[in-house]
């Protein structure tokens, strides 16, 4: 069983940057391959980032394409969602997740994360 625990939200102004934590539990960290997905009010969850689980590999979805990374640091056990240039359609609760998968795969699709953590709220005003 993984916990995991956002941090880093809060309300910015457009063009700010942020940088999002999730703090996992376990001694497993190492071995999951981990997202970033997000949800605004009265849409669906969407993905925004993913790592595999060697770390090596990343994905991003078009909407943050080169104004987002995500990291790792597996010593600390925690993955980091660093978003700059935000913009006003950013605004949503931040999601990170975990799941299992072989070490160079990267998981896009929510519904294959085993563990979620409780969300961060991100709010970018203009």
């Amino acid at each position: 069983q993984v916990q995991l625990v956002e941090s880093g939200g809060g309300l910015v102004q457009a063009g700010d940057s942020l940088r999002l934590s999730c703090a996992a539990s376990g001694r497993t960290f190492s071995s999951y391959a981990l997202g970033w997905f997000r949800q605004a009010p009265g849409r669906e969850r969407e993905f925004v980032a993913a790592m595999s689980q060697s770390g090596s590999n990343t994905h991003y979805a078009d909407a943050v394409k080169g104004r987002a990374t995500i990291s790792r640091d597996n010593a600390k056990n925690t993955v980091y969602l660093q978003m700059n240039s935000l913009k006003p359609d950013d605004t949503a609760v931040y999601y990170c997740a975990a799941t299992f998968s072989a070490p160079f795969d990267i998981v896009v699709v929510d519904t294959r994360y085993f563990y979620w953590g409780q969300g961060t709220q991100v709010t970018v005003s203009t």
